[in-house]
């Protein structure tokens, strides 16, 4: 899908990307000898939890941290199990309810809030969800965007949406990583032996295999966002989800099979290859209360790094918005910089 007319071209400038250093990383133990790595800027803020997916690590979220702290948010933003910094599970469980509860596990009971917001896509848009569903009460809203919808088959087909395209998710021809990550993670492994050449598969996910909008990704933010995956191990744990599907157990079903109620803002990117537009439709059964699905011109897969000059204050406003109506605390937003972004 492509918004006919848009020039990328023409495409705004990007917020700047802080260093690598930017941001502290903490640490903190989630289960019995696992910890997880994670940022956590804003202190005192609307606690704004962001989940990242694959082939992505928390430094996906790079060009939305600042920003967001400076419109009043708590911003927390972890590396997933066995993803970046993050401890890798002793027993070698990867899966959506594991790595929700983690999550649940840092937010709630050591970052000690009672309350917050998620903002996730791909596979980290399902762990919120599922989140969301999991632990009553705990999530005041969702934002949710270029993932797999929650698994509402018959409610779909009522609305008349074509389960087969849904299905067909991701089996376009440069989909075959899907099918290869699920069912053949050794052969996979084996074509890749050296840091360089599974740094180089992850890179084809940021270009040729048209996951982002052309142009948003330059070759220095491609070195910064493969250079986690140069480990092997890193990559399979990454790899673990796209196996559920081919008979790796599961330590719990997500909660996918029911609306969600929470509120929820839906982004789409216009040019991603990899969740079709049936993501439009479904949401729009899927979610009870939501604002969109708004379609984002020149953005892909990773929307909120591609366009992050519309991400960043839309989410603001939404959760700004949403914690007035239930009545939670915003601090007022940083003054503007002075002489321009910097």
């Amino acid at each position: 899908m492509t918004v006919v007319g848009y020039d990328p071209k023409l495409r705004p400038a990007q917020p700047p990307t802080p260093a690598a250093d930017a941001f502290t990383i903490h640490r903190a133990e989630v289960a019995d000898g696992l910890s997880l790595a994670y940022v956590r800027e804003g202190v005192g803020g609307y606690p704004l939890l962001l989940i990242h997916g694959y082939p992505e690590t928390k430094r996906i979220w790079w060009r939305n941290i600042e920003p967001l702290v400076a419109a009043g948010f708590e911003v927390i933003v972890p590396d997933l199990r066995g993803h970046g910094d993050s401890d890798f599970s002793a027993d070698d469980t990867y899966d959506l309810v594991a790595y929700s509860r983690d999550l649940h596990a840092l937010v709630h009971d050591v970052l000690g809030h009672e309350h917050i917001g998620i903002a996730a896509g791909d596979v980290g848009g399902v762990v919120g969800v599922d989140m969301a569903q999991r632990f009553d009460g705990f999530v005041d809203g969702l934002c949710f965007f270029d993932t797999v919808p929650p698994m509402l088959i018959d409610a779909y087909a009522e609305a008349g949406i074509d389960l087969g395209s849904i299905r067909a998710i991701g089996d376009h021809p440069t989909g075959d990583y899907r099918r290869r990550q699920g069912a053949d993670p050794d052969g996979l492994a084996a074509e890749m032996p050296t840091p360089e050449a599974r740094r180089a598969f992850i890179a084809t996910m940021y270009g040729p295999r048209l996951w982002a909008s052309p142009g948003t990704f330059s070759d220095a933010d491609v070195a910064f966002h493969t250079e986690p995956w140069a480990d092997e191990a890193r990559l399979r744990a990454g790899w673990a989800v796209y196996q559920l599907g081919h008979g790796r157990p599961m330590s719990e079903a997500p909660v996918l099979d029911r609306p969600v109620d929470v509120p929820t803002l839906l982004f789409y990117g216009a040019d991603d290859q990899v969740v079709g537009p049936d993501f439009l439709h479904c949401c729009e059964v899927a979610f009870t209360d939501r604002v969109g699905p708004l379609v984002l011109a020149g953005a892909g897969h990773f929307l909120q790094w591609e366009r992050a000059d519309v991400f960043n204050p839309t989410v603001a406003m939404f959760f700004i918005a949403l914690a007035a109506r239930l009545g939670r605390s915003v601090p007022a937003p940083a003054p503007a910089p002075q002489g321009g972004a910097r």
